[in-house]
């Protein structure tokens, strides 16, 4: 049988240090069984005695390829479609309309939404799910479309093939799911190639000190990701997310998450959305 590997003091204030230099998550005290857990298993395959060897070829890898493994299997959680129905409800029946409208009325036809933290897609793929059914027959005539960005290799690749069970889109309407998914022999359901291609998976960090985008953000969504921060790292996040969102742009983050009181860029319009003042 396997021993079960421990921890130091020492050894997780290590691991800790280091994921919150290169990825802003916060590894608190009670994350410790977490990260134990979680991690054993690589050290063990790749011929670790201890977290603290393991630190040390964290650091000597050049190549990012540790650091990846490091994260994937840190932020690694579970989503679903129209997880916070809320939101999307509010995107689709409030946002939408009035983009589209401010768009036409200035001879625009762009639509740039930017899901930051996507995971394994599910959220891309419904706000574009929900910008075609909007826009109908037009949809082609306009540059639409969903930027998806997260810090897990694991996550995007799951994420580009847009395979989904059972449970992970059973809060789709029927009409939306048969509509855009197909089912696959072993019961798995498919985004269809006319919807994994109007979305965009890159992988970035959200720790990068500039955005770099040629153009701003009409909408963003940033949800349950702030929730692995502490207060410093969050509002150089949501200052960043300001500078490259449209004035009038919204900002969608996760209902267990708040931008603070102190918070005077962004307008509260309800539950975890915000609008760039």
């Amino acid at each position: 049988m396997n021993q079960v590997l421990t921890i130091s003091d020492r050894e997780f204030s290590l691991i800790r240090n280091l994921v919150y230099e290169r990825f802003g998550i916060n590894l608190t005290e009670q994350k410790r069984s977490l990260v134990v857990g979680r991690l054993q298993k690589l050290l063990r395959t790749e011929g670790y005695q201890t977290f603290q060897e393991y630190h040390e070829a964290l650091v000597a890898d050049t190549s990012g390829a540790a650091l990846d493994k490091l994260i994937n299997r840190i932020s690694t959680n579970y989503t679903y479609f129209n997880r916070e129905q809320a939101h999307f409800d509010f995107f689709h029946q409030e946002v939408l309309p009035a983009l589209i409208n401010r768009q036409r009325a200035n001879r625009e036809q762009d639509l740039r939404i930017w899901s930051a933290g996507c995971s394994s897609g599910e959220e891309p793929y419904y706000l574009n799910i929900l910008m075609m059914e909007q826009l109908g027959g037009e949809y082609a005539a306009w540059r639409a479309g969903v930027l998806a960005t997260d810090i897990s290799d694991q996550a995007l690749c799951k994420a580009r093939r847009g395979l989904y069970e059972d449970d992970q889109v059973s809060r789709l309407p029927l009409l939306l799911r048969n509509k855009y998914f197909d089912r696959q022999p072993n019961g798995s359901w498919q985004a269809r190639e006319n919807l994994r291609r109007e979305v965009t998976f890159r992988r970035f960090n959200l720790m990068n000190r500039q955005f770099c985008f040629k153009k701003g953000f009409q909408v963003i969504f940033c949800r349950n990701v702030m929730i692995y921060f502490d207060t410093a790292t969050r509002q150089a996040l949501v200052r960043r997310f300001h500078h490259c969102l449209e004035p009038g742009g919204y900002l969608f983050i996760g209902h267990s998450e708040t931008l603070g009181r102190e918070q005077s860029d962004f307008q509260y319009l309800m539950p975890a959305v915000y609008r760039r003042r």
